[in-house]
């Protein structure tokens, strides 16, 4: 490598290149390949942003603590994923020209758009385009027409391949773009806090709708019998789903393996449904 390319590794300077640009668009289409309950689509997000992280930092030491930095639980609507993905490049480069510059931001934006792309990903793809272009194929399918299959395929790909692209140019160029800006008026800071409470909600709203937890113990009081669950969602609704969830987090803290929660969370859920606790 020449001294040149040397200082731009390692400086963090130029603008993602268009080998990057490719990568992270095929890559994307791996995020899922290993997916799991406790990180989610993280490691696909790693290794979808691995060249360019490598372009950014040439130090070994930061490479690895930059891929490790991404590795944090991340989930999004796969189609557009590039817009996230290319976002969190232009903060990488920030951060290595910057000392100053806090990474845990890179996390907190993440985590704050995730869902809210999510919300609009799922309602056009899974919810509109996809409806549509089967739609048109199954026209031509049941008249017998071999074609309606493949223009199924054909028109929601082109549509899926066009996404991604165009999010993955709009969210590095808008995220160098605001990053300038941003080192101009401070606002990183603001930026940080602001992302990092928009995650917060963001993990607080999936902890309501996505964990399910509720007690079917009755006792009777003043001649009337009473559910344990409804005084619960008086005093604070889902509050054992957000009691099971500070519980795992903590187990987690505590170094315990994920495969050990989940099976004690299975283990649990059968003796809690065979006593009627549950």
């Amino acid at each position: 490598m020449s001294e040149q390319a040397f200082q731009v590794n390692k400086q963090g300077v130029g603008t993602m290149t268009p080998a990057e640009q490719r990568s992270i668009f095929w890559r994307s289409f791996t995020i899922q390949g290993s997916w799991s309950f406790d990180k989610m689509m993280a490691y696909g997000c790693m290794y979808a942003l691995e060249k360019p992280l490598r372009r950014i930092y040439s130090s070994d030491d930061d490479f690895y603590a930059a891929l490790e930095r991404h590795t944090e639980t991340f989930n999004i609507t796969p189609h557009v994923s590039p817009f996230v993905l290319s976002l969190a490049v232009a903060m990488e480069e920030e951060a290595a020209k910057n000392p100053d510059f806090d990474v845990k931001a890179i996390n907190n934006l993440k985590v704050g758009l995730m869902g809210p792309l999510s919300g609009i990903g799922d309602s056009f793809f899974w919810g509109t385009f996809r409806v549509i272009c089967a739609g048109i194929g199954i026209g031509l399918a049941s008249t017998g027409n071999m074609m309606g299959s493949i223009l199924y395929f054909l028109l929601y790909t082109a549509i899926h391949f066009a996404t991604k692209i165009l999010a993955g140019k709009l969210g590095y160029q808008l995220g160098t773009q605001f990053l300038e800006k941003s080192e101009e008026a401070h606002l990183m800071e603001r930026l940080s806090y602001g992302a990092s409470i928009l995650g917060m909600t963001v993990i607080g709203a999936m902890i309501a709708t996505m964990v399910s937890l509720s007690t079917s113990l009755t006792f009777t009081l003043g001649g009337t019998e009473t559910t344990l669950q409804s005084i619960f969602d008086q005093i604070f609704p889902n509050l054992l789903p957000l009691a099971a969830t500070f519980i795992c987090v903590w187990l987690l803290n505590k170094n315990v393996k994920t495969i050990y929660i989940i099976l004690g969370i299975f283990v649990l859920s059968v003796l809690g449904c065979m006593l009627g606790i549950f």
